[in-house]
């Protein structure tokens, strides 16, 4: 290819990726608007652990967003495991085992959410806002869970931040 081609195709590769970059900014702008005890900053970084993100149209940043959320739920049941195994006191383990098994069914329910909308029908649509606004419930669950047996959470950081990563990937859901 010539250099006279070569500038045309680098212009719209630029354009591209500019546009696409607008689609996460503007897409965080709105959800940042919507949320701000979240903010624009937050579901930026958020989006920051995919480089598929940049590229992505908001389903794709919908399905991005609900796999990263999926797999912080995979992390958070393996800090859990950890916790368990050193600690003695009864009333947190049984908190930790209750935690677990929510953190559990909430990796299945992002994995199916991010299946229903990389498939891009509106049953599909419908079925990951449900199955996100299931895995809202998993966190507070385990907070409330250990409130009510009088010690505090060990998980009480990555509950807040697996809800805000929820919450991201539901309300781009029911954006589109």
């Amino acid at each position: 290819m010539g250099p006279s081609r070569a500038l045309p195709c680098l212009v719209l590769l630029f354009l591209l990726s500019m546009s696409s970059a607008s689609v996460l900014e503007d897409t965080c702008k709105s959800f940042g608007a919507g949320n701000p005890d979240i903010g624009y900053d937050y579901c930026i970084k958020f989006f920051q652990a995919s480089k598929d993100s940049a590229t992505a149209d908001k389903r794709g940043l919908a399905v991005i967003a609900s796999k990263l959320a999926g797999a912080a739920a995979k992390s958070i049941g393996k800090r859990i495991q950890a916790l368990k195994a050193s600690e003695k006191d009864k009333h947190i383990l049984s908190g930790l085992n209750d935690c677990g098994d929510l953190y559990s069914q909430d990796v299945d329910l992002l994995d199916v959410a991010a299946k229903g909308l990389a498939a891009g029908t509106p049953r599909g649509k419908q079925d990951a806002a449900a199955n996100l606004s299931g895995a809202l419930v998993g966190p507070q669950t385990c907070e409330d869970g250990f409130s009510e047996l009088g010690v505090k959470s060990p998980l009480a950081a990555e509950d807040s931040e697996f809800t805000k990563d929820v919450s991201i990937a539901l309300v781009i859901t029911n954006s589109l």
